[in-house]
């Protein structure tokens, strides 16, 4: 684990900080903003599951309003006409969800406890299972969410730190979160900044 912590340390120091920082607080304006844009940042996540996330930008942004309103197989046909992977699953769990919009939002007013949150996305969100749900988290301002995605297993798994899991179970989650949360602890990094730090360091790229 010390080689992942110095090499860590030392991007600490390099101009990525500034560009990290600078995306941290991008995250942080959007759980500020009404329902309908937090909403929006919801469709994403449901889109990244399985799908680049490069490509899941491009096709986010195109489509951005119309997340709001038009139909299922109208946001099915968007998707296939931009080369989504998946249309016509995703644009159904997107539909459902947004029957749960105002839902969704007392729930975020209403509690304090990202955890608490979490379960409940998880639990009412069709589409979504814990690294979706983290990542939105992340995305909307809650710092202490990093996402637990194959670039982030393979990083750990290249530093011997843990095993590549044959399935991603609940349980196999949180206990790699905890092995994240010991890193951040060290590194003095909340959980949203670590991602970002191992995110580049094993893509090269700064996301969302």
């Amino acid at each position: 684990m010390q080689e992942l912590l110095d090499t860590l340390e030392t991007l600490k120091t390099s101009e990525i900080k500034e560009c990290i920082d600078a995306r941290l607080a991008e995250f942080s304006m959007i759980k500020t903003q009404p329902i309908h844009q937090i909403f929006k940042e919801l469709c994403f996540c449901i889109m990244t599951a399985n799908c680049s996330a490069a490509k899941c930008i491009e096709v986010h942004e195109t489509i951005g309003e119309d997340f709001l309103t038009v139909s299922e197989i109208g946001l099915a046909n968007k998707f296939k006409e931009l080369g989504y992977r998946f249309p016509n699953v995703r644009s159904s769990f997107i539909i459902e969800a947004r029957k749960k919009m105002y839902h969704l939002e007392n729930v975020i007013k209403s509690t304090n406890n990202g955890n608490q949150l979490r379960d409940w996305i998880v639990k009412n969100i069709k589409g979504i299972g814990y690294k979706e749900a983290s990542h939105f988290l992340r995305n909307i301002g809650f710092n202490e969410y990093a996402i637990i995605d194959f670039h982030i297993i393979n990083l750990l798994a290249k530093y011997n730190i843990v095993e590549k899991p044959k399935t991603m179970t609940k349980t196999k989650y949180l206990e790699i979160e905890e092995i994240l949360k010991n890193i951040g602890n060290k590194l003095k990094l909340n959980m949203a900044e670590l991602d970002l730090y191992l995110w580049y360091l094993e893509t090269g790229k700064i996301l969302k």
